[in-house]
């Protein structure tokens, strides 16, 4: 499969070597793509700008900043994305010096919900924002397995977004539509807000049942 990832930080990095070692195509994007090479080539990918990323994909993953997904969606092309599975791996978060991490946007709207208007006839999954990127593939836990929990409207994308959290050795919780990004989201900062009180990065969730 290609993998389109539109995002070129830590988490996108980590998300590309995922899919590399899952067998996937990888063409990683960003405004200066150039930057990209020696990783690019030392990881088995290539790459490209986000217009570029977008048509080579068969799956885009979204891995901005939060505050600057717009931007790199309307710079991708709108077009580039009919019909294809987005996975909108974002997190609203707002970072103030001297402040803990906070959403810019909760409650009755979400990140993953805008991801959706803004490329409307794509299928967007929410998923792989609620851990760490160090995490993304083949999780160890002692208790097992962790959850990847997704939201998303499109049944066939969820099933594809299960797919590869699976094949990325996941367990997988669907919450519903894509409204539910804003518990995801707001999942994001609990998983945020602990490392900061314990100061350790080490975990995941998991759902039990009975």
């Amino acid at each position: 499969m290609k993998v389109g990832i539109i995002g070129s930080g830590d988490v996108g990095k980590s998300l590309g070597k995922g899919f590399i070692a899952a067998g996937h195509q990888v063409k990683i994007g960003s405004r200066s793509p150039e930057k990209l090479n020696d990783w690019a080539k030392s990881a088995g990918a290539s790459t490209g700008t986000f217009e570029e990323v977008a048509r080579f994909g068969e799956v885009i993953a979204l891995v901005t900043l939060g505050a600057a997904a717009e931007e790199a969606l309307r710079l991708a092309g709108q077009k580039n994305f009919d019909g294809k599975v987005v996975l909108d791996v974002t997190n609203p978060l707002k970072i103030e010096p001297g402040k803990p991490p906070s959403l810019f946007v909760g409650g009755t709207d979400s990140l993953g919900e805008r991801v959706q208007k803004w490329v409307p006839r794509a299928k967007v999954v929410k998923a792989f924002n609620t851990v760490g990127n160090a995490f993304f593939y083949k999780p160890q836990f002692p208790g097992g397995p962790p959850d990847m929990f997704i939201a998303g409207n499109d049944g066939e994308a969820k099933t594809s977004a299960t797919k590869i959290c699976r094949d990325f050795g996941w367990g997988v919780i669907d919450i519903g539509g894509i409204e539910g990004s804003r518990y995801l989201e707001a999942m994001c900062m609990t998983w945020v807000l602990h490392g900061v009180v314990s100061g350790s990065w080490n975990h995941a969730f998991k759902m039990l049942h009975k």
